[in-house]
């Protein structure tokens, strides 16, 4: 159930940033010509660059791919990952190229919490796994800007993102009967927001999909668990609150 939930969380995710998609180019396209009303948006535009600071609420959680033991276990017949909730504390640095693009590095402290649940051949749940993690995350961002108006910019963005958890090795010692989980990840990023231009801040709303490229699981052959799992990628949606001036 909570399975089904996250994956419709996904698809709700993607009709929102296809929303924004719209609305951006709309938007673009009706303000070929720079609208009255940009008071606050002047005065920023003159700046180079910025910094600022993120808060943003997450839930994440780990995509399996079942190993070709997972049809031979007498003792695992499910194995599913569950959504698990976290918050993001980071800063932002953000380097302008032109009037409609933005060069973003935003270095971030992640708390995220995922869980594996295991089922048996006679429909009993096996003990979940809960993995607790504290990421220290690196996005590398470009960001898209349409057209201001009245002090109000849409934007896209898209990226690369590296993450080492720094709770690992207190994990690893948990248990000899847990799945460990590569400490390091690398994932692609993509998502959508609205700038709002005050006097002495820009506050920007933003919605935002990751999706892990690299196998973090580390195999190990005398474990049942890992056996019946042949690769797992991770996932997160992530909404962001950026103040930046």
């Amino acid at each position: 159930m909570q399975k089904t939930q996250f994956r419709n969380l996904f698809h709700l995710s993607g009709r929102k940033i296809t929303f924004f998609l719209a609305v951006l180019f709309l938007a673009n396209t009706a303000s070929a010509q720079k609208a009255k009303g940009n008071y606050n948006f002047l005065e920023f535009q003159q700046k180079p660059y910025y910094f600022g600071i993120t808060l943003a609420y997450n839930t994440s959680d780990l995509r399996l791919f079942r190993s070709s033991d997972f049809l031979t276990s007498d003792s695992i017949s499910s194995a599913s990952s569950v959504t698990g909730p976290g918050f993001n504390l980071g800063i932002v640095s953000n380097l302008k190229i032109g009037d409609y693009f933005d060069f973003r590095f935003l270095p971030t402290l992640s708390f995220a919490e995922r869980n594996i649940e295991y089922v048996n051949p006679r429909g009993g749940r096996v003990p979940s796994q809960k993995l607790e993690s504290v990421f220290v995350e690196l996005p590398f961002q470009i960001r898209y800007k349409s057209q201001p108006y009245n002090d109000i910019r849409l934007f896209i963005i898209g990226g690369v993102k590296y993450s080492f958890d720094v709770a690992s090795d207190s994990r690893t010692r948990q248990a000899d009967s847990l799945v460990k989980i590569s400490p390091t990840d690398f994932a692609f990023e993509y998502g959508a927001g609205i700038q709002f231009f005050f006097p002495y801040f820009i506050f920007s709303p933003e919605l935002k999909v990751s999706h892990g490229l690299s196998n973090v699981l580390i195999f190990d052959e005398n474990l049942e668990r890992s056996r019946v799992i042949e690769k797992i990628l991770s996932r997160a949606f992530t909404i962001s609150l950026h103040f930046e001036g």
